[in-house]
């Protein structure tokens, strides 16, 4: 006979549940935390399983998990984003299905540190594109920050050697990795025009897309020959990206998000960056060079002129 908690013992936990549940820096930096283990799982990936079968399998096994978590929301809502379609196909596609083949597709190439760090960048971004191309003011210490924290991509795609970035003798990777955060900032600029539905059920749908969106990449990669039945250690990782990054990481952020507005919870997406490349040394035993301390530096410092600084200038 299996052996059940004691209601004294469910009240506890059901009780700290709740309190963790409504701490949102802890949240936060669980959120981190689990996207910065998404970078040490993209190079943990590379010869286990294969990019587009990592992709899809990441947002079919979301897609599972939001059904069995939320399916009343989905279907009370469902029929409300109908006539958003084709903003979801484009948000779906390009900011879940682009964004995660191009994140490790370039695990293949690059190093867990320099992805973390690349990555890193993407708050900076989205500041820069709502500055160019959605027609929000930005103020000269929001656009020294921005520079700053370009400078730091500079640095991690040379490798801190002068002739690489002058030679634009980029690593692939790198470029990959900056080209995914590219599309994740006019992903996160797009939510302003978010339909008005419960953000799980949108989610969902973003969910859904990205995995259909997903299949016609996996019958490229299984047609030109690079697709590969995953291993067992594939087969973990699978899980691990479909039910920690892709949900769970979501659903703690929406609701810290929930608790403290999106304006103080995007600072604790600056922990990315830190939480990357600790776990990359730690996990992986990747070499942490000087390079990557001077980079690191200046994409933190951008980030924090730009949205401290900056913001209260303005």
């Amino acid at each position: 006979m299996p052996l059940q908690p004691s209601p004294a013992a469910a009240t506890r936990w059901g009780q700290a549940w709740r309190w963790f549940n409504h701490q949102a820096p802890l949240l936060l930096i669980l959120t981190t935390l689990i996207w910065g283990c998404n970078a040490v799982a993209a190079r943990l990936a590379v010869g286990e399983i294969s990019p587009m079968m990592l992709t899809t399998a990441r947002w079919s096994i979301c897609c599972v998990a939001l059904w069995f978590s939320a399916r009343r929301d989905i279907a009370t809502h469902w029929r409300s984003l109908r006539p958003h379609w084709r903003y979801l196909a484009v948000m779906g596609t390009a900011g879940f299905t682009a964004f995660n083949a191009l994140f490790y597709t370039a695990a293949h190439h690059t190093t867990a540190i320099n992805i973390a760090i690349i990555q890193g960048t993407i708050p900076v971004l989205v500041l820069l594109g709502g500055f160019l191309f959605a027609g929000l003011r930005a103020t000269p210490l929001q656009m020294l920050g921005v520079g700053i924290t370009l400078a730091g991509i500079g640095v991690v795609a040379s490798r801190g050697d002068l002739a690489v970035l002058t030679g634009l003798g980029f690593n692939v990777g790198d470029v990959w990795i900056l080209i995914a955060s590219l599309l994740y900032a006019g992903y996160m600029l797009g939510l302003r025009r978010r339909p008005a539905v419960p953000p799980i059920v949108f989610f969902a749908a973003l969910a859904a897309v990205a995995s259909l969106a997903s299949l016609p990449l996996l019958a490229v990669e299984v047609a030109r020959g690079e697709f590969f039945a995953p291993t067992p250690t594939g087969w973990l990782i699978m899980l691990f990206v479909g039910l920690l990054p892709s949900f769970v990481s979501q659903i703690t952020f929406i609701q810290a998000v929930a608790l403290i507005g999106p304006a103080r919870a995007g600072v604790y997406l600056n922990l990315t960056p830190i939480f990357g490349p600790l776990l990359a040394v730690g996990v992986l035993g990747e070499p942490l060079s000087l390079y990557h301390g001077v980079a690191l530096a200046l994409v933190l410092g951008g980030i924090w002129i730009a949205e401290h600084l900056g913001q209260r200038r303005a």
